[in-house]
């Protein structure tokens, strides 16, 4: 049985409708490290109409604000989560640790 793996995938839930998955997990964290939507969209091979839609409806999903805009012009503007992103990123994150940690541990037995 050496061919056979464990596959998981984790989201966040809120009312019984998925909010938070692997890409939204990873559009937030790009855009929490690149401080700009076109940045982390560029940096994730998505176009900046498809991350903006992207993150739109995770926030209407959400049903909160994830992005603070930052104006200054092209070396000071850009974009920072806000706490509610930053927590929901957290909880995600750390969600996914735990299932992998506990998986990897029964892969191993």
């Amino acid at each position: 049985m050496g061919d056979i793996e464990v596959r998981y995938k984790v989201w966040l839930v809120k009312d019984g409708k998925p909010i938070l998955g692997k890409g939204g997990a990873e559009l937030l964290k790009a855009i929490e490290e690149k401080g700009s939507l076109h940045a982390a969209a560029e940096a994730l091979g998505y176009s900046y109409s498809f991350a903006w839609s992207y993150l739109k409806k995770l926030e209407e999903r959400a049903g909160v604000t994830l992005i603070e805009r930052r104006r200054g012009g092209q070396r000071h503007g850009g974009m920072v989560l806000t706490e509610e992103a930053r927590k929901l990123l957290k909880l995600y994150l750390e969600a996914e640790r735990v299932v992998g940690e506990a998986l990897s541990q029964i892969q191993a037995d």
